[in-house]
């Protein structure tokens, strides 16, 4: 008696094969350098300087509020939106809805936003901002397992990778150079990330869900696989703790980077004439001069010979100088080494660990929630970074003791890439 041979899985969940071309990398690369921009601007830019003007004397606390619940939302609403995404059938497919529909949410959000004279307008608004523009950034990121075969990912994952840190300095540039108004800076950035999305989702396929193989839809089965046992799944688990280990020493290490130069460096007293805020400008360029450089570099360098871990150990390990070299030496000279250092190695972590990640996602049915569950890795050191180095910082032995926590936690967070087994 024979057996009839197993279906193929329905496009939209069939393992790629075909290698992506330029056009399709290029189109992703401008989405999500538009998505970055919307996320870092206002963080960096905009809002610091629209809750000094609701609110000078509480400008920080609000910040750390608007900012906090904010990240709090986005770690909710990445999972949330990349389950729904999974789940989407239609003839427009199950990605490319959502990345327009968040995108455009979110704009709303963002001009919304600019019209704010509360610090509780301003908090609503931003909130509806990060739900948006995460669930248009889910959708987005699960295109590279949904399209990009292995041997292709690194690469890729590099071309998305470098606008993270390109975001933020495209995104200052127009809002302090091309644009005088806050309000105005909200509505050009908004409307900057929806129009730079729109070709990618215009030009490329997004095969369509099947209603046969969209799983029933339940509230509680569908939250309950926000869980994903580290027993059953530990590749990912690993994967998880890593990126969260990496991250959070990276969060450590920069959030509290104009005050390193305020009152370790001594910058205002060095350069005379000069604030900590340019210096810390001059540190962000030649952090992303250093990501720019390596990013795309790495990945090319670990497709080619097809292997993830190394890499992602070696570039931890780069990130971890660079922490060091803050950790003994408090110096401006020492301040610009460790901002280029950190910029390469971080460059290449992001676009190998990424490739990594695609490679131990637990179903095809589940890519862009399971991409979701990892984004909280890089989001939740965000939350945790700032109560983690106030105390370090103010009475647990200063900068130097921040910076070898940073060192450490980075360090530890490349070297526990070895237990995974089913990536080389």
């Amino acid at each position: 008696m024979t057996t009839a041979p197993e279906a193929p899985p329905p496009v939209a969940l069939a393992e790629p094969e075909r290698n992506v071309g330029k056009a399709w990398i290029g189109g992703i690369t401008t989405a999500m350098l538009g998505l970055y921009m919307a996320f870092f601007t206002p963080i960096q830019v905009l809002l610091p300087l629209q809750l000094a003007e609701i609110d000078e004397d509480g400008k920080v606390a609000a910040f750390g509020l608007v900012t906090g619940v904010g990240a709090l939302v986005a770690v909710v609403a990445n999972p949330l939106a990349g389950a729904l995404s999974d789940r989407t059938a239609g003839r427009f497919g199950r990605r490319h809805p959502w990345t327009v529909g968040g995108i455009a949410v979110g704009a709303a959000g963002l001009y919304l936003l600019g019209l704010q004279t509360t610090v509780v307008g301003v908090l609503l608004c931003w909130c509806l901002a990060q739900a948006a523009l995460n669930a248009g950034y889910a959708s987005l990121n699960a295109g590279i397992p949904d399209h990009v075969p292995v041997r292709q990912r690194a690469v890729v994952s590099g071309w998305i990778g470098f606008p993270q840190a390109l975001g933020l300095v495209v995104g200052a540039v127009i809002v302090t150079m091309l644009v005088t108004d806050i309000p105005t800076g909200y509505l050009v950035i908004g409307l900057a990330a929806l129009v730079m999305a729109l070709p990618f989702v215009l030009s490329t396929p997004d095969p369509p869900l099947p209603r046969a193989a969209r799983p029933p839809f339940d509230w509680r089965a569908l939250l309950a696989t926000f869980w994903v046992s580290p027993r059953a799944h530990p590749d990912f688990a690993w994967a998880w703790f890593t990126r969260f280990l990496v991250m959070l020493g990276n969060a450590t290490g920069t959030l509290y980077l104009l005050y390193f130069l305020e009152d370790a460096v001594h910058y205002e007293e060095r350069f005379p004439g000069h604030s900590a805020d340019e210096g810390v400008l001059i540190l962000t360029l030649l952090y992303t001069g250093g990501v720019i450089a390596t990013a795309v570099a790495g990945g090319v360098l670990s497709d080619r010979i097809g292997r993830r871990k190394p890499l992602v150990v070696a570039s931890s390990a780069i990130i971890t100088a660079a922490a060091l070299i803050l950790t003994f030496w408090h110096t401006w000279p020492a301040a610009i080494a460790a901002a280029a250092i950190m910029g390469a190695g971080f460059g290449v972590y992001l676009s190998v660990d990424q490739a990594l990640i695609t490679q131990v996602l637990p179903a095809a049915t589940d890519r862009a929630k399971d991409l979701g569950i990892i984004n909280i890795a890089s989001t939740a050191p965000q939350v945790l970074g700032p109560a983690l180095a106030a105390p370090i910082v103010a009475g647990l032995g200063g900068y130097s003791a921040l910076y070898a926590v940073s060192a450490a936690v980075t360090l530890l967070g490349g070297i526990l890439v070895w237990p995974i087994k089913s990536v080389r």
